[in-house]
């Protein structure tokens, strides 16, 4: 096993493989099993932050994805042990939420994938816009610094 280069430190990170349903005709990995693998991950780190469904829940908001950016750089394969790191990099305290993420093959350290994501705090009810709660300010907190409000 390769050692993991992460893009930053201290990742959310959650190990995955490649089953044989999740590629397309080309034998690849397919593009809608990244994006899935990004919300898998999202989520896991965001209930490890104390955020899981209930709590949204219980505030009527819910962090909702405005924009998705992925930069595929090699493919996987079935069979592919993979790795999946995530941070949040930017939090207005206001309305938006910027989360990174990487994609790591584990036998050789290559990665597969970057990409991020501009979530917004949206009502529960209406799906409309609203502020977050001090729930969601305090509790996604910034581990690297690098999407300040675009």
């Amino acid at each position: 096993m390769a050692e993991i280069k992460w893009d930053y430190p201290e990742p959310h990170w959650l190990e995955l493989s490649v089953d044989e349903s999740d590629t397309d005709l080309l034998g690849h990995t397919n593009n809608v099993t990244y994006l899935r693998w990004l919300e898998q991950v999202a989520w896991t780190h965001s209930n490890a932050l104390g955020l899981d469904w209930a709590e949204y829940q219980r505030l009527k908001r819910a962090m909702v994805v405005r924009r998705h950016e992925l930069d595929y750089l090699a493919p996987s394969f079935a069979g592919d042990p993979l790795v999946v790191g995530t941070w949040l990099t930017g939090n207005d305290g206001k309305l938006s939420l910027w989360r990174r993420y990487q994609l790591v093959r584990v036998n050789d350290g290559v990665t597969l994938l970057r990409a991020r994501t501009l979530f917004v705090c949206a009502d529960l009810d209406s799906g409309k816009p609203r502020r977050m709660p001090e729930e969601f300010i305090k509790g996604y907190p910034v581990s690297q610094p690098l999407d300040p409000g675009e």
